[in-house]
């Protein structure tokens, strides 16, 4: 059972937090900056200064790395010049003239890295954001680009080191800009709002966690950048608090009767004095519109949505901060992050919230 009163006793919260899961998720900004000094040191920069590539394929592995292949994809191809490819392997056509980028924090992945020395062996760059030991990053020893991690944090906690290296990568090819420094700032600064010691009612993230507990989050985006900040949302919340979402484009979302007919019922109101045997068996669901783009298109999305679906919650980091695209999504993926941990320590999915009694009157 949920133990809401665990999120505003920082003693116990600490306490809970027996792995330091809530410690390993601030450090956010600081896998930003370590990956990039590791980026300058390598020369990253220099050594992809190769004109334009044919095409930039991402490699889409287990963990953090499907929402992050998602999410870089959905911040180029607006207006990227070349084609932006997810897949699980490196493609049978890769060629000199291609960029390869992956991220695995699982060094014995046999399948990459035979895929990326095969990369490497037909002269496609290959950049590689992994541990710096075992036979990925053997596999392009000496032929790639190695960003390996300097600030230890679990798998899960790992999206923002890859997230910096996909970043960099872009920037050094020429086919996106943005400031990572300012990057790692914002997400001090949203570390900082999310404190453990910060009360509910003025801690995004605890407010997030309590709005979607006892609920089945509907992680719906109002633009392709947003539905990847949701799919890492959806994974952060399984990977900690054992809450499955569902994670969707709006408008495919609206296209689902039955479920836009729940939603419509699990955003509003509960009557007191209707009959429970009356109510729906199982959770009631939870709009959670999320919006990372601005402009009009954006505010267009943003109006069919709530004609929609009123009364639904909606997050736009554009309100709250004045930052590029890359940096609205990281923020919003660190709140996330640190939301599903701060439930999973509520819930005792996860540290030791189950060894821990309410405080009684």
């Amino acid at each position: 059972m949920l133990d809401d009163s665990l999120l505003d006793d920082p003693a116990r919260l600490a306490a809970a937090d027996s792995a330091g899961l809530l410690r390993a998720a601030a450090m956010a900004g600081a896998q930003v900056r370590a990956t990039a000094e590791t980026a300058a040191e390598i020369g990253l920069s220099d050594r992809l200064d190769l004109g334009r590539p044919r095409a930039l394929v991402l490699i889409d592995r287990p963990g953090v790395s499907r929402s992050l292949t998602r999410m870089l994809a959905a911040l180029l191809t607006p207006q990227c010049p070349v084609p932006v490819v997810i897949a699980e392997v490196v493609p049978s056509w890769i060629g000199a003239l291609d960029v390869v980028f992956a991220h695995t924090d699982d060094p014995g992945d046999r399948e990459l890295a035979a895929s990326l020395e095969r990369a490497a062996r037909f002269g496609a760059t290959v950049v590689l954001s992994a541990p710096p030991e075992g036979p990925v990053a053997a596999s392009v020893a000496g032929k790639g680009l190695l960003i390996a991690p300097r600030v230890p944090v679990p798998p899960e906690m790992a999206f923002p080191r890859g997230l910096a290296a996909g970043l960099l990568t872009a920037n050094a090819l020429g086919l996106l800009v943005c400031d990572v420094e300012k990057l790692a700032d914002q997400l001090d600064a949203e570390a900082e709002k999310d404190y453990l010691a910060r009360d509910s009612f003025a801690n995004p993230a605890k407010a997030l966690a309590l709005r979607v507990a006892d609920r089945l989050p509907l992680l719906w985006g109002l633009d392709p950048v947003a539905v990847a900040v949701g799919e890492h949302a959806a994974h952060a919340f399984a990977a900690h608090a054992a809450t499955v979402c569902d994670v969707e484009d709006y408008r495919q979302a609206l296209a689902r009767p039955a479920l836009r007919r729940a939603a419509l019922m699990g955003n509003s109101e509960r009557d007191l004095f209707a009959d429970p045997d009356d109510e729906p068996s199982g959770l009631r669901p939870r709009v959670v519109l999320l919006a990372i783009r601005t402009g009009a298109a954006a505010e267009a999305a943003r109006y069919q949505a709530e004609e929609m679906l009123p009364g639904v919650d909606r997050i736009a980091p554009a309100e709250e901060i004045e930052a590029d695209e890359p940096i609205r999504a990281g923020v919003l993926a660190l709140r996330f992050e640190l939301a599903a941990v701060y439930l999973g320590l509520a819930a005792g999915s996860i540290g030791g919230a189950g060894q821990f009694s309410p405080v009684s009157a």
